[in-house]
């Protein structure tokens, strides 16, 4: 369609320009040369694509080597290996105190199942003396 030939089009003739302006930048020609760097670099950014070398560096690694930055990577991996061996051993003991409330919980069951126990066993006791008095009462109102 002519949209179609119109869009292949404008993006041909910025590829062009781009050509141009890598190659006036190679040759250190223009003005700013380094302004000129820049645009090309942040080029794809006007379409939604981020060009990750434009990034600011931080100010931590701002100046470091590839040694350097090798070992700062190094120190932060110690320092989060160290805060998760700490994790897990919070983690092992919290482990360690419920297996502990569960062996509780099973003991404290176990006597609350011979209390209920003895409980009906007392009851029965209970009813059958309850019994025995009224028969005793029934025949000592009778006999008197």
């Amino acid at each position: 369609t002519q949209l179609e030939g119109d869009r292949r089009q404008n993006l041909v003739d910025e590829l062009v320009t781009r050509h141009r302006q890598l190659e006036a930048s190679y040759r250190n020609e223009g003005p700013e040369p380094d302004m000129s760097r820049s645009s090309l670099m942040a080029g794809g950014a006007k379409r939604g694509v981020t060009n990750p070398w434009l990034l600011e560096e931080s100010e931590e690694t701002r100046g470091l080597g590839f040694d350097e930055l090798r070992q700062q990577q190094r120190r932060i991996i110690e320092e989060q290996d160290a805060g998760l061996d700490a994790l897990s051993s919070i983690i092992s003991r919290q482990k360690q105190m419920g297996q502990e409330i569960g062996n509780e919980l099973d003991e404290q069951n176990e006597i609350i199942d011979d209390l209920t126990s003895l409980v009906e066993s007392t009851d029965g006791r209970l009813r059958s003396q309850t019994r025995h008095v009224q028969a005793v009462e029934r025949k000592s109102t009778s006999c008197g």
